[in-house]
């Protein structure tokens, strides 16, 4: 399979996330779209790790590596958003004026 269905795969991935991002009000879908962004970069990583075979190793555990900081990501950040649930009733990201001076 040519590394470039992937490529195309992972773009389309990557602006979803994007957009998800830029469009969602909710806290727990923009980190839902910031995974798919992670996913997006690890599918590349992957794809030229295939495609250069013994010397693409690295890319393979780079890809380790953003697994592990994404889970990491979705500990800290769904605490976050629990805490702010408790407080203020709403996980809306326009509602969220705490750290406003």
């Amino acid at each position: 399979m040519p590394v470039a269905y992937f490529l195309v795969l992972s773009a389309l991935l990557f602006s979803i996330g994007v957009y998800g991002v830029l469009a969602r009000q909710h806290a727990v879908l923009v980190l839902l779209s910031v995974e798919l962004m992670l996913n997006a970069a690890n599918i590349n990583l992957v794809a030229f790790s295939a495609m250069l075979g013994e010397a693409g190793v690295p890319g393979q555990v780079f890809a380790l590596f953003v697994i592990a900081v994404a889970a990491a990501e979705v500990g800290v950040g769904l605490a976050i958003v629990i805490l702010i649930y408790r407080n203020r009733r709403s996980v809306d990201i326009d509602e969220m004026s705490l750290m406003k001076w």
